[in-house]
């Protein structure tokens, strides 16, 4: 099988007609996606030009033909200024590099990062739940990609550390990059990213104790350049660890939405997620109910799981229900150049809802 490293390797031939260098040291291809003898990737160009495409596409198509790889999708985008600028400054101080696999561990304390600082005008939302397998990072990362769809800014930090998977839902390949000792996020479909799984070796387990998960959590927000953002998403543990305790200390503006589903019992669970908010003064902007219904081949509603759960939990917490998703999984393909496991796109009837989702706390948050 062809490893996403094959393909960059295959690709290293291929030249930028301005810098006159391979394209991926340049760090021109992202996004790299192999599945099943099809690869889509994402091409960085300099110029808007049809001709320079066209001769991209071929150039990419006969160098991984020596793969087998018959079948190719690229979406192109220009070159932004931030990327230019570390290209004209990589030549004179060497290129960009990926961390290490392992954890940075010089980071300053809390209070020194810009991000938690009192002052600062990103709004905060960790996602929670009281149990797992209710979809609390489904509802995560299609959160954020709406509210980025939205023209907001937004930023994902996969504070699940045990059990961490915001990555492979998004479809994400590739490691961040370290610039001038400080992490850049990966991006994808507009949302910053970053997560355990980036620092550990082929889904490794984690087995930490709680001093050390603070410390992890820290360093996302200290040493990771996460640039101008507008909301920054937790997707949280279930439950009420230690890893919710450390978001609640460091983070006393953050704003929670629970997740849950219309199941009595994992609405009761989720009550506990909710209380251990409310008594550390967070403020709890509403309650999604996943998995609210199955659409059947008639186009009707069948409530498998019951009906009512998030209702009550909302009434319970005294804060909205904003939000029910229908149990379902998105229609991509891997042949498709955005391809993502979890992501629903804009135009579906669930990505419609979480648009709604995003609109809604806009309107509450600003």
């Amino acid at each position: 099988m062809v490893s996403r490293e094959q393909v960059i390797e295959a690709l290293k031939h291929v030249y930028d007609p301005e810098y006159k260098r391979p394209v991926t040291e340049l760090n021109f291809i992202k996004d790299v996606m192999v599945k099943e003898g099809h690869v889509a990737l994402t091409f960085v160009l300099t110029s808007d030009d049809e001709t320079l495409k066209g001769q991209y596409r071929q150039d990419v198509q006969e160098a991984l033909d020596n793969l087998g790889i018959k079948d190719v999708h690229i979406r192109f985008r220009l070159i932004n200024d931030f990327e230019r600028e570390e290209i004209q400054a990589g030549a004179g101080q060497g290129q960009k590099t990926a961390p290490k696999k392992g954890i940075p561990t010089h980071a300053p304390k809390p209070e020194q990062a810009p991000l938690l600082s009192s002052d600062s005008k990103l709004q905060f939302i960790a996602v929670a739940s009281g149990k797992g397998g209710v979809g609390k990072s489904t509802v995560t990362v299609n959160l954020a990609v709406a509210l980025a769809r939205q023209g907001k800014k937004v930023g994902i930090i996969d504070a699940d550390i045990y059990g961490f998977s915001v990555p492979d839902m998004m479809g994400i390949e590739e490691r961040p990059e370290l610039i001038n000792k400080r992490i850049i996020p990966v991006e994808r479909f507009g949302v910053k990213v970053i997560s355990m799984g980036f620092f550990v070796e082929d889904n490794a387990p984690i087995i930490w104790r709680g001093p050390m998960l603070g410390k992890m959590l820290r360093n996302f927000f200290s040493e990771v350049d996460w640039g101008e953002l507008d909301y920054m998403i937790l997707d949280l543990p279930p439950g009420t660890g230690d890893v919710a305790l450390d978001v609640h200390q460091m983070i006393p503006q953050s704003k929670e939405l629970i997740v849950t589903t219309p199941h009595a019992t994992a609405a009761f669970v989720a009550a506990r997620a909710g209380a251990m908010a409310l008594h550390t003064d967070h403020e709890i902007i509403g309650v999604v109910e996943n998995m609210a219904y199955y659409v059947n081949k008639d186009g009707e509603k069948d409530y498998i799981f019951g009906r009512g759960g998030g209702a009550k939990l909302a009434e319970e917490l005294h804060t909205d229900l904003i939000a029910q998703i229908p149990l379902g999984a998105p229609d991509n393909h891997i042949s498709e150049p955005d391809f993502s496991p979890s992501v629903y796109k804009p135009d579906t009837e669930t990505g419609k809802l979480y648009l709604q989702m995003a609109d809604s706390i806009i309107s509450k948050l600003g």
